[in-house]
C-alpha cells in the first residue's frame, strides 16, 4: 500500500477502507500525481492537483483548478456521453477525485499510436465532432461562464507558460505573443477543455475519451482546436516517415471541427485558431513546457524557423500553418 493517508477522505466516502486498499502510481502529465486503486473487485483511478507541476521550469497553477475538472467532466459527459470518464467521488479539500479507471488494453492512448506512425483520419474528424459538440452546447450559456470564470488559472497553467513565456525568448514577436495572450484572454464564448492533447485522449472502443480537464475555463474554443492540432504537426518530427498521415488527421480534425460550429462563422474561430497554432508551436520548444520528443537543436530550429514568421504576420486559415511546415519537413 502506497501513501493511502492522501487519499483516506474519498476512498471512505466510496465506502473503502483505506487500509484495505492497494494504491498504485500512473504515469501521467507534469501537474497532477494519478493513482489506481483496487479495493476487492473494484478497481478506479484518483487523482490529486499539485502545486508545483513537475517540469524543470518553476510553474505553480492552484490546486483549486482540479474542482473545476470535476465540473467540465460533469458537463461534458452530459453533452457527449462516453466521452469522457465517469466522477465517482471528489474531495474539495484535498484536491482529488475519483473516477473509472479505463484498461489500457480496450483505451490505448492516442499519444502512443501517434508514435508508433498509426494515424487514422477518422478517429481524428471523431475528436474534432467530439469538440465542436462541446464548445456548441455551451456557446453564450451565461451559467456555465460564471461556473467556468478561471482566468486566475488558465492563464498561469496555459497563456503565460505558453505564450508569455516564449515572448520572453523572442523579443522580435513579443509584442504579437502578449497581445495574442491578451486578446484569447479576454474572449468569452464557450467551455474550453485547455489540454485537447493526444496524451489526454484515448481511442475508446466507441470513439474517443477526453481526460485531463484541468484547464477548464469559459473562454475561446479557439485554443482547444490550436492546442490539439499542434500535437499533430509537431508529431512530424517524431516519427518522420509518418508526416504524411499526420497532416491527413490535421485536415480530418479541423474540417470536423469546422463542420460543427453552430456558435459563430467557422471563419471567425479558424482565423483565431491559425493565429494561435504558430506561437503554441513555438511555445513546445522555447515555453515552460518543451515537447520531450524534440530533443536535437536542429528539430527545433524547424519549428523556429516555421512559426516566427507566421507568429509576426499572423494567417486566416489553419490550412496556411500546415502547408508552411509540410513545406519545411518536404512533404504534401
Amino acid at each position: 500500500m502506497t501513501e493511502s493517508s492522501a487519499f483516506d477522505h474519498l476512498l471512505t466516502a466510496l465506502g473503502i477502507d483505506p487500509a484495505t486498499a492497494l494504491i498504485e502510481p500512473l504515469t501521467g502529465g507534469v501537474s497532477s500525481d494519478i493513482v489506481r486503486v483496487t479495493a476487492g473487485d473494484r478497481v478506479f483511478a484518483v487523482k490529486r492537483a499539485l502545486a508545483k507541476l513537475k517540469v524543470a521550469a518553476d510553474w505553480r497553477a492552484p490546486v483549486e483548478r482540479n474542482a473545476y475538472e470535476v465540473a467540465w467532466l460533469k458537463e461534458a459527459g452530459r453533452i457527449v456521453p462516453g466521452a469522457v470518464p465517469r466522477v465517482l467521488a471528489e474531495d474539495p479539500a484535498s484536491g482529488s477525485f475519483a473516477m473509472d479507471y479505463l484498461d489500457p488494453l480496450s483505451h490505448p492512448v492516442w499519444k502512443a499510436q501517434l508514435r508508433d506512425g498509426h494515424a487514422d483520419p477518422a478517429f481524428a474528424a471523431a475528436v474534432g465532432r467530439t469538440v465542436a459538440a462541446i464548445h456548441a452546447a455551451t456557446a453564450g450559456r451565461e451559467e456555465i461562464a460564471r461556473r467556468f470564470d478561471t482566468d486566475g488559472i488558465f492563464h498561469p497553467i496555459r497563456l503565460e507558460p505558453y505564450l508569455e513565456a516564449t515572448a520572453s525568448r523572442h523579443p522580435a514577436v513579443a509584442d504579437q505573443l502578449m497581445a495574442l495572450s491578451r486578446r484569447t484572454l479576454a474572449t468569452k464564448i464557450a467551455l474550453v477543455h485547455g489540454d485537447v492533447s493526444p496524451k489526454n485522449i484515448l481511442v475508446g472502443p466507441a470513439g474517443p475519451v477526453l481526460l485531463d480537464a484541468e484547464c477548464a475555463w469559459y473562454g475561446d474554443p479557439a485554443f482547444d482546436l490550436a492546442f490539439c492540432l499542434n500535437h499533430l504537426l509537431l508529431k512530424g518530427l517524431w516519427n518522420r516517415p509518418a508526416t504524411g498521415a499526420f497532416l491527413a488527421c490535421f485536415d480530418a480534425l479541423s474540417a470536423a471541427y469546422r463542420a460543427g460550429v453552430s456558435w459563430e462563422a467557422p471563419g471567425a474561430v479558424e482565423a483565431r485558431a491559425a493565429a494561435l497554432l504558430p506561437g503554441l508551436f513555438l511555445a513546445r520548444v522555447d515555453g515552460k513546457s518543451p515537447v520531450e520528443y524534440i530533443t536535437r537543436e536542429e528539430d527545433r530550429d524547424l519549428v523556429r524557423a516555421t512559426a516566427l514568421p507566421l507568429i509576426a504576420e499572423p494567417p486566416a486559415r489553419l490550412a496556411d500553418v500546415r502547408g508552411a511546415w509540410a513545406e519545411r519537413l518536404g512533404v504534401t
